[in-house]
């Protein structure tokens, strides 16, 4: 089923090659744009699939997508497994709920990504829900290409495992090479 998902990927010009600035800060030479997987809707449902198959037996009673990668994500999870799905956003800086939306006290929560690299914003999505009391059970992906060494202590629903190196800055042997880099992602940087 891996190959089945890369090809889809590669299909929808999702699968990137080149020099990337990640929302992270650090460097690659392959971005993950799920977004232009999210645009087909019959694809979508079917990468969606594979995660929603690993989540059937997991107890939880809501899923969340951070702004704006993991929207569509949750939104598709949730219709797939008939849960609720909300997603949280970023206001001056910080992520929070707005819009009406809400955790309860012990809530068990999926949090849904397009990518997850690092685990940033999953964990400030975290922060959120275990501030809201709610309890998060799992964190859940299209594209898990987290470096060695990234271990979150959720476990990771993922529709596909792709190991893609990144680099911090300093190290990134494409900056040494003078290959300029483009920055894709939708978080400020610098």
């Amino acid at each position: 089923m891996e190959k089945v998902i890369i090809d889809i990927l590669k299909e929808c010009d999702a699968l990137l090659e080149g020099h990337f600035l990640l929302s992270s800060g650090r460097h690659s030479d392959k971005y993950c744009q799920c977004a232009k997987l999210l645009q087909y809707p019959d694809k979508a449902e079917k990468v969606l699939k594979v995660v929603s198959e690993q989540l059937k037996n997991v107890e939880f009673d809501l899923v969340v997508g951070p702004a704006m990668g993991g929207i569509v994500v949750a939104y598709e999870l949730a219709r797939q497994l008939n849960k609720p799905g909300i997603f949280s956003e970023r206001q001056d800086g910080v992520m929070t709920l707005r819009r009406g939306f809400e955790i309860k006290k012990g809530q068990k929560v999926i949090i849904s990504e397009d990518v997850i690299t690092t685990g940033k914003s999953s964990l400030e999505v975290v922060k959120l829900i275990e501030e809201l009391g709610g309890e998060v059970v799992g964190l859940s992906c299209i594209v898990d290409r987290r470096d060695e060494g990234v271990n979150l202590t959720y476990p990771i629903y993922s529709a596909v495992k792709i190991d893609v190196k990144s680099y911090d800055k300093e190290n990134c042997p494409l900056c040494k090479e003078g290959i300029e880099y483009v920055k894709p992602g939708s978080r400020n940087i610098k």
